[in-house]
Protein backbone atom coordinates (compact mmCIF):
# COMPACT_ATOMS: atom_id res chain seq x y z
CA UNK A 1 0.00 0.00 0.00
CA UNK A 2 1.18 3.49 -0.74
CA UNK A 3 2.17 5.84 2.06
CA UNK A 4 -0.60 8.30 1.17
CA UNK A 5 -3.33 5.71 1.73
CA UNK A 6 -5.76 7.41 4.17
CA UNK A 7 -7.30 4.09 5.25
CA UNK A 8 -4.12 2.09 5.81
CA UNK A 9 -4.53 -0.58 8.54
CA UNK A 10 -8.21 0.27 9.08
CA UNK A 11 -10.71 -2.58 8.97
CA UNK A 12 -14.43 -3.11 9.31
CA UNK A 13 -15.14 -6.30 11.25
CA UNK A 14 -18.56 -7.93 11.09
CA UNK A 15 -19.37 -10.21 14.05
CA UNK A 16 -22.68 -11.81 13.08
CA UNK A 17 -25.00 -14.21 14.91
CA UNK A 18 -27.57 -15.90 12.70
CA UNK A 19 -29.96 -18.66 13.78
CA UNK A 20 -31.36 -21.26 11.38
CA UNK A 21 -33.98 -23.95 12.02
CA UNK A 22 -33.92 -27.27 10.12
CA UNK A 23 -31.34 -26.79 7.35
CA UNK A 24 -28.36 -28.25 5.54
CA UNK A 25 -26.65 -25.05 4.45
CA UNK A 26 -23.37 -26.67 3.40
CA UNK A 27 -22.89 -30.35 2.55
CA UNK A 28 -19.81 -32.53 2.71
CA UNK A 29 -18.84 -35.22 0.18
CA UNK A 30 -21.51 -37.63 1.47
CA UNK A 31 -24.29 -35.04 1.62
CA UNK A 32 -24.22 -34.45 5.37
CA UNK A 33 -24.08 -30.98 6.95
CA UNK A 34 -20.46 -29.96 7.49
CA UNK A 35 -19.13 -29.96 11.05
CA UNK A 36 -15.96 -29.08 12.94
CA UNK A 37 -14.63 -29.87 16.40
CA UNK A 38 -14.09 -26.63 18.34
CA UNK A 39 -13.12 -26.60 22.00
CA UNK A 40 -13.63 -30.37 22.18
CA UNK A 41 -17.25 -30.31 20.95
CA UNK A 42 -18.77 -30.90 17.53
CA UNK A 43 -20.17 -27.76 15.93
CA UNK A 44 -22.17 -27.13 12.78
CA UNK A 45 -20.04 -25.45 10.10
CA UNK A 46 -20.58 -23.53 6.88
CA UNK A 47 -17.38 -23.08 4.92
CA UNK A 48 -16.18 -19.63 3.96
CA UNK A 49 -16.39 -20.31 0.22
CA UNK A 50 -19.98 -21.52 0.60
CA UNK A 51 -21.04 -18.08 1.89
CA UNK A 52 -18.67 -16.05 -0.30
CA UNK A 53 -20.32 -16.89 -3.61
CA UNK A 54 -23.90 -15.88 -2.65
CA UNK A 55 -22.49 -12.67 -1.14
CA UNK A 56 -20.61 -11.93 -4.36
CA UNK A 57 -23.65 -12.62 -6.54
CA UNK A 58 -25.90 -10.53 -4.28
CA UNK A 59 -23.69 -7.49 -4.94
CA UNK A 60 -25.32 -7.28 -8.38
CA UNK A 61 -28.72 -6.65 -6.76
CA UNK A 62 -27.29 -3.52 -5.16
CA UNK A 63 -25.91 -1.92 -8.30
CA UNK A 64 -22.46 -3.52 -8.53
CA UNK A 65 -21.27 -4.65 -11.97
CA UNK A 66 -19.67 -8.05 -11.51
CA UNK A 67 -16.62 -9.54 -13.18
CA UNK A 68 -16.58 -13.08 -14.61
CA UNK A 69 -15.11 -16.12 -12.87
CA UNK A 70 -15.00 -18.89 -15.43
CA UNK A 71 -13.06 -21.56 -17.28
CA UNK A 72 -14.68 -20.38 -20.52
CA UNK A 73 -12.23 -17.55 -21.08
CA UNK A 74 -11.81 -18.50 -24.74
CA UNK A 75 -15.57 -18.26 -25.35
CA UNK A 76 -15.81 -14.78 -23.81
CA UNK A 77 -12.88 -13.51 -25.87
CA UNK A 78 -14.20 -15.31 -28.96
CA UNK A 79 -17.43 -13.31 -28.71
CA UNK A 80 -15.55 -10.04 -28.14
CA UNK A 81 -13.33 -10.69 -31.16
CA UNK A 82 -16.35 -11.29 -33.39
CA UNK A 83 -17.82 -8.00 -32.18
CA UNK A 84 -14.51 -6.35 -33.13
CA UNK A 85 -14.67 -7.66 -36.70
CA UNK A 86 -13.06 -11.11 -36.60
CA UNK A 87 -14.39 -14.07 -38.53
CA UNK A 88 -15.59 -17.06 -36.52
CA UNK A 89 -12.39 -18.95 -37.33
CA UNK A 90 -10.15 -16.01 -36.40
CA UNK A 91 -12.10 -15.41 -33.19
CA UNK A 92 -11.76 -19.05 -32.19
CA UNK A 93 -7.97 -19.26 -32.58
CA UNK A 94 -7.42 -15.83 -30.99
CA UNK A 95 -9.71 -16.70 -28.09
CA UNK A 96 -7.82 -19.94 -27.49
CA UNK A 97 -4.42 -18.22 -27.71
CA UNK A 98 -5.35 -15.45 -25.27
CA UNK A 99 -7.04 -17.86 -22.86
CA UNK A 100 -3.93 -20.06 -22.87
CA UNK A 101 -1.83 -17.05 -21.91
CA UNK A 102 -4.02 -16.43 -18.87
CA UNK A 103 -5.02 -19.83 -17.55
CA UNK A 104 -4.45 -23.56 -17.88
CA UNK A 105 -7.79 -25.25 -17.24
CA UNK A 106 -8.53 -23.24 -14.11
CA UNK A 107 -11.08 -20.58 -13.31
CA UNK A 108 -10.00 -17.10 -14.31
CA UNK A 109 -11.45 -13.96 -12.70
CA UNK A 110 -11.56 -11.10 -15.20
CA UNK A 111 -13.69 -8.19 -16.35
CA UNK A 112 -15.57 -7.36 -19.52
CA UNK A 113 -13.25 -4.37 -19.90
CA UNK A 114 -10.28 -6.75 -20.05
CA UNK A 115 -12.05 -8.95 -22.59
CA UNK A 116 -12.69 -5.91 -24.81
CA UNK A 117 -9.05 -4.88 -24.51
CA UNK A 118 -7.89 -8.37 -25.53
CA UNK A 119 -10.18 -8.29 -28.58
CA UNK A 120 -8.93 -4.85 -29.56
CA UNK A 121 -5.34 -6.07 -29.22
CA UNK A 122 -6.13 -9.10 -31.42
CA UNK A 123 -7.55 -6.78 -34.06
CA UNK A 124 -4.34 -4.73 -34.01
CA UNK A 125 -2.49 -7.99 -34.73
CA UNK A 126 -4.78 -8.72 -37.66
CA UNK A 127 -6.45 -11.49 -35.67
CA UNK A 128 -3.31 -13.54 -36.24
CA UNK A 129 -2.91 -15.85 -33.26
CA UNK A 130 0.79 -16.35 -34.04
CA UNK A 131 1.36 -12.65 -33.32
CA UNK A 132 -0.22 -12.85 -29.84
CA UNK A 133 2.47 -13.21 -27.18
CA UNK A 134 1.87 -14.22 -23.58
CA UNK A 135 3.89 -11.38 -22.05
CA UNK A 136 1.99 -8.82 -24.13
CA UNK A 137 -1.30 -10.25 -22.89
CA UNK A 138 -0.13 -10.02 -19.28
CA UNK A 139 0.95 -6.38 -19.72
CA UNK A 140 -2.35 -5.56 -21.42
CA UNK A 141 -4.40 -7.22 -18.66
CA UNK A 142 -2.58 -5.27 -15.96
CA UNK A 143 -3.00 -2.02 -17.87
CA UNK A 144 -6.66 -2.43 -18.80
CA UNK A 145 -8.23 -3.65 -15.56
CA UNK A 146 -10.18 -1.06 -13.59
CA UNK A 147 -11.86 -2.81 -10.64
CA UNK A 148 -13.77 0.34 -9.70
CA UNK A 149 -15.51 0.21 -13.10
CA UNK A 150 -16.52 -3.42 -13.56
CA UNK A 151 -14.58 -5.56 -11.10
CA UNK A 152 -15.42 -4.47 -7.57
CA UNK A 153 -15.93 -8.13 -6.72
CA UNK A 154 -12.33 -8.78 -7.79
CA UNK A 155 -11.20 -6.00 -5.43
CA UNK A 156 -13.22 -7.52 -2.60
CA UNK A 157 -12.48 -11.21 -3.12
CA UNK A 158 -9.09 -11.04 -4.80
CA UNK A 159 -7.57 -12.69 -7.86
CA UNK A 160 -4.71 -15.15 -8.26
CA UNK A 161 -3.24 -15.80 -11.72
CA UNK A 162 -0.73 -18.64 -11.43
CA UNK A 163 0.81 -17.88 -14.83
CA UNK A 164 1.27 -14.17 -14.15
CA UNK A 165 1.85 -13.09 -10.56
CA UNK A 166 1.77 -9.43 -11.63
CA UNK A 167 -1.96 -9.84 -12.31
CA UNK A 168 -2.69 -10.97 -8.76
CA UNK A 169 -4.97 -8.73 -6.70
CA UNK A 170 -5.01 -9.00 -2.92
CA UNK A 171 -8.46 -9.67 -1.47
CA UNK A 172 -9.84 -6.88 0.69
CA UNK A 173 -12.27 -9.12 2.56
CA UNK A 174 -11.60 -12.21 4.66
CA UNK A 175 -14.31 -14.74 5.54
CA UNK A 176 -14.01 -17.19 8.41
CA UNK A 177 -15.86 -20.49 8.40
CA UNK A 178 -19.17 -19.96 10.17
CA UNK A 179 -19.49 -22.22 13.22
CA UNK A 180 -22.31 -22.89 15.62
CA UNK A 181 -21.77 -21.29 19.01
CA UNK A 182 -22.99 -24.50 20.66
CA UNK A 183 -22.67 -28.27 20.41
CA UNK A 184 -24.60 -29.78 17.48
CA UNK A 185 -25.49 -33.34 16.48
CA UNK A 186 -26.69 -33.96 12.94
CA UNK A 187 -30.06 -35.68 12.61
CA UNK A 188 -31.54 -37.82 9.84
CA UNK A 189 -34.79 -37.25 7.98
CA UNK A 190 -36.38 -40.36 6.47
CA UNK A 191 -38.67 -39.65 3.52
CA UNK A 192 -40.75 -41.43 0.91
CA UNK A 193 -42.04 -40.42 -2.51
CA UNK A 194 -45.24 -41.58 -4.16
CA UNK A 195 -45.80 -42.34 -7.84
CA UNK A 196 -48.88 -40.49 -9.11
CA UNK A 197 -49.60 -43.23 -11.66
CA UNK A 198 -48.92 -46.34 -9.57
CA UNK A 199 -51.67 -48.96 -9.15
CA UNK A 200 -50.74 -50.51 -5.84
CA UNK A 201 -50.17 -49.04 -2.36
CA UNK A 202 -46.81 -48.05 -0.93
CA UNK A 203 -44.03 -45.65 -1.82
CA UNK A 204 -42.14 -45.58 -5.09
CA UNK A 205 -38.95 -44.32 -3.44
CA UNK A 206 -37.44 -44.09 0.03
CA UNK A 207 -34.42 -42.12 1.17
CA UNK A 208 -32.82 -40.11 3.95
CA UNK A 209 -31.21 -36.69 4.34
CA UNK A 210 -29.15 -35.31 7.20
CA UNK A 211 -29.85 -31.91 8.72
CA UNK A 212 -29.23 -29.81 11.80
CA UNK A 213 -30.26 -26.52 13.35
CA UNK A 214 -27.87 -23.97 14.80
CA UNK A 215 -27.02 -20.44 15.80
CA UNK A 216 -23.97 -19.55 13.73
CA UNK A 217 -21.20 -17.08 14.42
CA UNK A 218 -19.94 -15.45 11.22
CA UNK A 219 -16.81 -13.32 11.09
CA UNK A 220 -15.95 -11.15 8.09
CA UNK A 221 -13.12 -8.63 7.96
CA UNK A 222 -12.93 -5.90 5.32
CA UNK A 223 -9.55 -4.23 4.90
CA UNK A 224 -10.41 -0.66 3.92
CA UNK A 225 -6.79 0.21 3.17
CA UNK A 226 -6.46 -2.67 0.70
CA UNK A 227 -9.82 -1.80 -0.87
CA UNK A 228 -8.81 1.86 -1.26
CA UNK A 229 -5.53 0.74 -2.83
CA UNK A 230 -7.13 -1.60 -5.37
CA UNK A 231 -9.92 0.84 -6.30
CA UNK A 232 -7.56 3.83 -6.37
CA UNK A 233 -9.82 5.54 -3.87
CA UNK A 234 -12.87 5.28 -6.16
CA UNK A 235 -16.39 4.02 -5.35
CA UNK A 236 -15.71 3.25 -1.67
CA UNK A 237 -19.07 4.41 -0.21
CA UNK A 238 -21.02 2.52 -2.88
CA UNK A 239 -18.89 -0.58 -2.38
CA UNK A 240 -19.28 -0.58 1.40
CA UNK A 241 -23.02 -0.04 1.11
CA UNK A 242 -23.49 -2.89 -1.36
CA UNK A 243 -21.12 -5.26 0.48
CA UNK A 244 -22.87 -4.81 3.82
CA UNK A 245 -26.30 -5.32 2.25
CA UNK A 246 -25.06 -8.39 0.38
CA UNK A 247 -23.73 -9.85 3.65
CA UNK A 248 -27.17 -9.33 5.16
CA UNK A 249 -29.28 -10.95 2.42
CA UNK A 250 -26.99 -13.71 1.12
CA UNK A 251 -27.71 -17.26 2.27
CA UNK A 252 -26.14 -20.50 0.97
CA UNK A 253 -28.32 -22.16 -1.65
CA UNK A 254 -28.12 -25.80 -0.54
CA UNK A 255 -31.51 -27.53 -0.19
CA UNK A 256 -33.43 -24.26 -0.19
CA UNK A 257 -36.47 -25.94 -1.77
CA UNK A 258 -36.71 -28.73 0.80
CA UNK A 259 -35.15 -27.22 3.95
CA UNK A 260 -35.55 -23.52 3.40
CA UNK A 261 -33.00 -21.46 5.32
CA UNK A 262 -34.41 -17.94 5.24
CA UNK A 263 -33.32 -16.46 8.56
CA UNK A 264 -31.72 -12.98 8.56
CA UNK A 265 -29.15 -11.75 11.05
CA UNK A 266 -30.34 -11.97 14.62
CA UNK A 267 -27.52 -9.86 16.06
CA UNK A 268 -24.32 -8.20 14.86
CA UNK A 269 -21.49 -6.12 16.26
CA UNK A 270 -19.75 -4.16 13.54
CA UNK A 271 -16.44 -2.64 14.59
CA UNK A 272 -14.20 -0.21 12.73
CA UNK A 273 -10.68 -0.74 14.05
CA UNK A 274 -6.98 -0.29 13.41
CA UNK A 275 -4.49 -3.07 13.85
CA UNK A 276 -4.77 -6.84 13.84
CA UNK A 277 -7.97 -8.72 13.10
CA UNK A 278 -9.97 -10.16 15.98
CA UNK A 279 -12.26 -13.18 15.64
CA UNK A 280 -14.24 -14.62 18.55
CA UNK A 281 -13.29 -18.32 18.89
CA UNK A 282 -16.34 -19.50 20.91
CA UNK A 283 -14.04 -22.17 22.30
CA UNK A 284 -16.49 -22.87 25.12
CA UNK A 285 -19.78 -24.01 23.64
CA UNK A 286 -22.68 -21.94 24.95
CA UNK A 287 -25.56 -23.72 26.66
CA UNK A 288 -29.22 -23.25 25.88
CA UNK A 289 -31.07 -20.86 28.16
CA UNK A 290 -34.70 -19.75 28.14
CA UNK A 291 -35.34 -22.12 25.25
CA UNK A 292 -32.55 -21.14 22.87
CA UNK A 293 -28.91 -20.37 22.09
CA UNK A 294 -29.20 -16.85 20.70
CA UNK A 295 -29.26 -14.81 23.89
CA UNK A 296 -26.37 -16.64 25.58
CA UNK A 297 -24.45 -16.34 22.28
CA UNK A 298 -25.01 -12.57 22.22
CA UNK A 299 -23.79 -12.31 25.80
CA UNK A 300 -20.72 -14.50 25.12
CA UNK A 301 -19.78 -12.51 22.00
CA UNK A 302 -20.23 -9.15 23.70
CA UNK A 303 -18.27 -10.26 26.75
CA UNK A 304 -15.40 -11.55 24.61
CA UNK A 305 -15.11 -8.33 22.58
CA UNK A 306 -15.28 -6.15 25.68
CA UNK A 307 -12.63 -8.27 27.42
CA UNK A 308 -10.31 -8.05 24.40
CA UNK A 309 -10.77 -4.27 24.25
CA UNK A 310 -9.78 -3.94 27.91
CA UNK A 311 -6.82 -6.30 27.56
CA UNK A 312 -5.47 -4.62 24.41
CA UNK A 313 -6.04 -1.05 25.54
CA UNK A 314 -4.87 1.43 22.92
CA UNK A 315 -3.80 -1.44 20.65
CA UNK A 316 -7.46 -2.39 20.21
CA UNK A 317 -7.66 0.66 17.96
CA UNK A 318 -11.43 1.06 17.98
CA UNK A 319 -12.71 3.89 15.78
CA UNK A 320 -16.42 3.03 15.75
CA UNK A 321 -18.78 0.38 17.14
CA UNK A 322 -22.27 -0.44 15.87
CA UNK A 323 -24.82 -2.97 17.14
CA UNK A 324 -27.63 -4.56 15.12
CA UNK A 325 -30.55 -6.37 16.74
CA UNK A 326 -29.81 -5.30 20.30
CA UNK A 327 -33.34 -3.97 20.80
Amino acid sequence: MTDNNPLKNIRIEYHILQSFPVTCLNRDDVGAPKTAVVGGSTRARVSSQCWKRPVRLALHDFGIKLAMRTKKVDEVIHKACVEHGATEEQAQVCGEAIAKALTKDTLHFFTQREAEAFADFAREKGFDADQIKEKEIHKLAKKSINPALDGIDIALFGRMVAQAAELNIEAACSFAHAISTHRVANEVEFFTALDDLQDGPGSAHMGSLEFNSATYYRYISLDLGQLWETLNGQSLPETLDAFTKALYVAIPSARQTTQSGASPWAFARVLVRKGQRLQAPFETAVKSRDGGFLQPSIEALSAYLEKQEKLAGSLFGKIADYSFGAD
